[in-house]
């Protein structure tokens, strides 16, 4: 026996629709979609109430039908009717300012509600493809467009807000605050984007919700969300241009590579930050353009290109001589030595050059020791330990490790849980050693905290 569609239910009965009427409105609506088949009546609108699903594409009618009488957005979701496409249409760039701005929101709304769907659904090798080339042909070439009228105070708080969860990122790692930032931006920011603005304001509103829709893909990211994290990373994407900031958007790029180049795909991950480099080319953000050469060096190393990454790191370090940290933005608060020497370990740690990876690490180690950062700290100190395991060092890998452990167990990381799995991985060639024993053990006890 089916249960009944309480969501449904309740809908209609808000609406003041009876059966009748919301069957005629949904077969005006299908005509309108150039789908004249679909003619339901008030037996069929019975059925669905008692829990009959309908065929696709009756549930977006239905949506589409209750959005017009309420005047706000209501999703096949909201009448219990399933999730539609949203896992897909997460990775479209619309060319649709109102389409970006619902998807995103309902994007947020998913993600607050945990629906199993989106965590489900896989991360999409080459979805970047498409929106890096949209926006990189909209930001060489775009004028401005006029637009409908929220006021910059309003803009102003949202800004505001993301300091505070930025910080709470960088410290305690991506699985702590996402979930309050998402329930954040469905109340106050997501609607603003519905309403009414100025030009000037617009831009600044889109601006700032591009940077706290990135900000909520990088956070997923860092805790293992990785198909969340590319939906949110290409709306935030499409936010920024339309903020016409080509430096935010060339800074979604960024951490677009980095994900692609984690999840191994790292020619991907170079054409990203190939693009987001391109897109810097009339704009000033010396600490992003860091970031990009720093991002491509990683690539580079992944594929092979030992002199193309060795000359990308020196690009990156030339690039941040240039940084004004009182002219920089505040997303790129974390493009830092800390961060950027962290990073060229890494890639000369996967070039084989133990000897400059364990130089960067240690540079990265002292600057993230003294702003207390965790996370950062915990993947240098891994970089450190794989150096010295490239060395033969077996006695220093393992106090590198166990420092790595200490400090990967002070935030909610799953970057830094990955960090220890694969020092665990590189130890193994060392057989059955008491220290490989011992690092085996305690990378168990975080594993199961974690």
């Amino acid at each position: 026996m089916k249960a009944l569609n309480d969501k449904l239910a309740q809908r209609l009965e808000r609406s003041g629709m009876s059966r009748g009427e919301l069957a005629r409105r949904v077969k005006s609506k299908a005509i309108q979609w150039n789908q004249p088949h679909i003619s339901p009546d008030a037996t069929r609108v019975r059925c669905w109430l008692q829990g009959e699903t309908p065929r696709a594409p009756v549930p977006d009618i239905l949506a589409a039908v209750f959005s017009d009488h309420f005047g706000y957005r209501v999703t096949t979701y909201d009448l219990g009717l399933g999730d539609s496409g949203l896992a897909d249409a997460g990775l479209v760039y619309d060319s649709s300012y109102a389409a970006t701005v619902e998807v995103v929101a309902d994007l947020g709304r998913a993600d607050v509600d945990r629906r199993k769907f989106l965590a489900a659904a896989p991360f999409a090798a080459v979805a970047g493809v498409g929106p890096s080339r949209d926006w990189l042909l909209n930001t060489l070439d775009q004028e401005p467009v006029e637009g409908p009228r929220v006021r910059l105070e309003d803009v102003s708080a949202v800004k505001n807000m993301f300091t505070t969860f930025q910080r709470m990122d960088i410290f305690q790692g991506g699985g702590s605050g996402r979930l309050v930032l998402a329930d954040y931006m469905n109340a106050h920011v997501y609607p603003l984007l519905r309403r009414a603005h100025a030009e000037d304001v617009r831009r600044a509103l889109c601006e700032a919700a591009a940077e706290q829709t990135y900000l909520l893909g990088w956070m997923a990211y860092d805790n293992g969300e990785q198909s969340v994290a590319q939906r949110y990373l290409i709306q935030s994407l499409r936010l920024a241009e339309e903020s016409r900031n080509p430096a935010l958007g060339a800074h979604v790029l960024a951490g677009m590579a980095d994900q692609a180049t984690l999840l191994g795909n790292p020619s991907e991950g170079r054409r990203l930050a190939q693009a987001g480099r391109q897109g810097l080319s009339r704009t000033t953000s010396a600490a992003c353009l860091a970031d990009l050469w720093c991002l491509e060096a990683r690539a580079l190393a992944l594929l092979g290109e030992k002199a193309a990454a060795a000359h990308a790191v020196t690009q990156s370090e030339r690039a941040y001589e240039h940084v004004d940290p009182d002219g920089e933005p505040d997303w790129a608060e974390f493009i830092d030595p800390a961060y950027l020497h962290g990073e060229h370990a890494n890639t000369f740690r996967d070039l084989g050059d133990a000897a400059s990876a364990e130089e960067h690490a240690r540079r990265s180690i002292g600057h993230a020791h003294l702003q207390r950062r965790a996370r950062r700290g915990a993947m240098s100190h891994a970089a450190l330990a794989v150096s010295h395991l490239q060395r033969r060092d077996l006695e220093a890998a393992h106090a590198a490790g166990v420092r790595t452990l200490k400090l990967a167990g002070q935030v909610k990381s799953s970057r830094a849980v990955e960090a220890v799995g694969d020092l665990q991985r590189r130890m193994r060639p060392f057989g059955q050693h008491r220290l490989v024993a011992d690092f085996t053990e305690r990378a168990r006890e975080l594993a199961a905290a974690a």
